[in-house]
């Protein structure tokens, strides 16, 4: 197997961290420069990305509980024929946790860690120009699956966050972000907590051909 190969293989969308391993900037800067290598419509190079740690970080963190904590936002993004999927998947990682359908409890903790960036000790905010659409919104992708590998190979976990979306405010304010950027999601770096049930979920996939139909 490849190193290319054995980088998608070990992927995995990591739901606690280890807050107090640091990450080192070196390695972030060697994937970061790989990611730049990814594809984009004529070479647009779409992305911004906003890394923060530290005390900057917690600030942050701090700013986004307190959004939370007045009532979570709406699952939004995906039509109700597809909702049976997110059920599915979300039994999928509760139960790796060992929680309940009926524990709303533990349920409303283990969603509030997705504004900790599930206590990963670096925090990203994913965004693009306003101005650009979904074309460019590929090429925003392809430069994230390339970080998202070229950090697994370098033995770091990652989680890309569609929650962190529903505060763009706050993210602005902390983040000094300008007004004509668009936040996609957030990204969380860092270290995988090993003791930590649900970072060993290994995700079904569909077959080959419930995706790509060959037209011959």
């Amino acid at each position: 197997m490849s190193g290319l190969e054995e980088a998608i293989s070990q992927r995995r969308s990591t739901r606690m961290f280890l807050p107090d391993k640091p990450v080192p900037r070196e390695l972030l800067d060697e994937a970061l420069a790989l990611a730049m290598r990814a594809p984009s419509n004529t070479n647009l190079q779409p992305w911004q990305l906003f890394l923060t740690s530290g005390r900057r970080r917690d600030r942050l963190v701090a700013a986004l509980l307190e959004d939370a904590s007045r009532g979570f936002p709406e699952t939004v993004g995906i039509p109700e024929r597809f909702a049976p999927l997110r059920f599915e998947f979300g039994a999928l990682v509760y139960g790796a946790m060992g929680i309940a359908r009926d524990d709303s409890e533990g349920r409303r903790v283990a969603r509030l860690r997705n504004w900790e960036f599930f206590r990963a000790p670096v925090a990203g905010v994913v965004c693009m120009h306003r101005d650009l659409g979904s074309t460019d919104a590929v090429g925003v992708g392809m430069f994230l699956q390339t970080l998202l590998l070229a950090l697994t190979a370098r033995g770091l976990g990652t989680c890309v966050q569609a929650s962190i979306a529903h505060f763009p405010d706050t993210l602005h304010a902390q983040l000094e972000i300008p007004d004509d950027l668009t936040v996609l999601c957030g990204l969380a770096i860092g270290h995988p907590d090993p003791s930590f049930p649900a970072n060993h979920l290994d995700t079904p996939r569909n077959a080959v051909g419930d995706n790509v139909i060959f037209r011959e």
